[in-house]
């Protein structure tokens, strides 16, 4: 299974907005593949997506709610290698 993992500062903006629209395209093109998203910081740590976000994801016919801001670990690095 390949895995990718979208970053940005805090994880309510960009990383998941990335992983919504590449979700939906690997789940389109019937692949295997893990997607998650993560922030080089924790201030937001368990937070939804930024409002904006949101609705530029439901405009576009997808949904992020079920996303949650969490720092990138140092795990993250390996278990992208390892798996």
């Amino acid at each position: 299974m390949k895995r990718i993992l979208f970053v940005c500062l805090g994880n309510i903006c960009r990383s998941p907005l990335a992983e919504g629209i590449f979700k939906a395209k690997v789940q389109a093109k019937g692949l295997d593949w893990y997607v998650d998203s993560a922030g080089t910081s924790g201030m937001h740590a368990g937070a939804l997506a930024d409002v904006r976000s949101i609705e530029i994801a439901k405009a576009r016919g997808l949904n992020i709610l079920d996303q949650r801001s969490r720092q990138f670990k140092k795990s993250d690095f390996f278990d992208c290698l390892i798996k």
